[in-house]
């Protein structure tokens, strides 16, 4: 605990039931942690896999539940937001379209394919095109925090 030096103030900090631990130099000659952090190799591989293709983030973690979970929800998302014929974002000529293409953006392989197959439409001509522009943009945004989580996890700033 720490307290305030001003005059006249009594405050006093506290990192009880803090959701962070504070930092603790190890001893000498203790053990190195075990874990993902510990593992050699590309740190980025499964934050940029994850981008990519949902879930590949978390299967390359061997967290097969969790990333078949996202990937079937990410993807599914995204095909109901083509199939209510949603748009797909190519430009931004205002914030809000830019907001739209960020979200797009995040769901990797799946944005890039739609639009060189021509899928996903230019503009929205049907009211329910709307929520599918919608779903295929939140879809992103989830495959980003997806991928991020996996970056954690393989970093070991979180525990499975």
């Amino acid at each position: 605990m720490t307290g305030s030096s001003l005059p006249g103030c009594s405050v006093i900090y506290s990192q009880e039931g803090m959701a962070t631990t504070p930092n603790r130099n190890t001893a000498a000659g203790s053990r190195p942690a075990s874990g993902p952090a510990t593992q050699q190799g590309f740190v980025y591989l499964p934050l940029i896999a994850g981008w990519l293709v949902p879930g590949a983030g978390h299967f390359l973690l061997r967290k097969w539940y969790r990333g078949a979970l996202l990937a079937v929800s990410i993807l599914g998302m995204f095909a109901l937001g083509i199939a209510m014929q949603g748009k797909l974002y190519s430009s931004a000529k205002d914030i809000l379209e830019l907001l739209g293409l960020a979200g797009d953006l995040g769901n990797g392989l799946a944005y890039f394919l739609c639009r060189a197959v021509g899928l996903g439409a230019d503009s929205v001509q049907v009211t329910v095109a709307d929520w599918g522009s919608r779903f295929i943009v939140v879809a992103g945004m989830l495959n980003v925090i997806a991928a991020i989580d996996a970056h954690n996890l393989r970093t070991g700033r979180k525990n499975s």
